[in-house]
């Protein structure tokens, strides 16, 4: 490590240290490559095909387009599809199926692409809304093994007839 940093400026070797530091220490976080299963499907046509719900457009499109066509509700049910708004970087929504019915305001999902390029099965939902309608919810994030600490907003739950 001397040879090296000798071999580089001050500024470039403290940045090298620093670097070289963070790698040892502190928390990490796994790679999102080491959960779920790979896929190069997104969260629409994985929804699609899981919950024979066909609707189509952006994951935020599904709330208008299932009116008339498929029953729309603010709990959860087996098989329903759960419609987050956009929100911050994800903006066209997101999409994830109901696999599990843990509590009133606990549910498990499986989903595609919460994390990038995965397919994550019964993963936790849990209604932090102030209602307890589910218009915002916490979803559980596999490489923290815990809930993320966003507040999504949700439309609701669309159900296959």
């Amino acid at each position: 490590m001397r040879s090296i940093l000798r071999s580089v400026s001050p500024l470039a070797a403290l940045g090298l240290a620093l670097a070289l530091a963070a790698c040892a220490g502190g928390p990490r976080l796994e790679s999102p490559s080491h959960f779920g299963t790979a896929t190069h499907l997104s969260c629409v046509p994985y929804a699609r095909d899981v919950s024979g719900i066909q609707l189509s457009g952006d994951a935020y499109e599904w709330w208008g387009e299932a009116q008339g066509r498929y029953p729309r509700a603010h709990e959860p049910r087996l098989g329903a599809v759960l419609v987050l708004k956009p929100h911050g970087a994800m903006d066209v929504g997101h999409l994830a199926v109901v696999t599990g019915l843990e509590s009133r305001r606990e549910i498990l999902v499986t989903q595609s692409n919460w994390l990038p390029g995965r397919i994550e099965h019964d993963q936790p939902v849990v209604d932090v809304s102030p209602e307890n309608n589910w218009t915002q919810v916490r979803v559980w994030y596999e490489p923290a093994h815990a809930l993320g600490i966003t507040r999504y907003p949700a439309y609701g739950f669309i159900l296959p007839n």
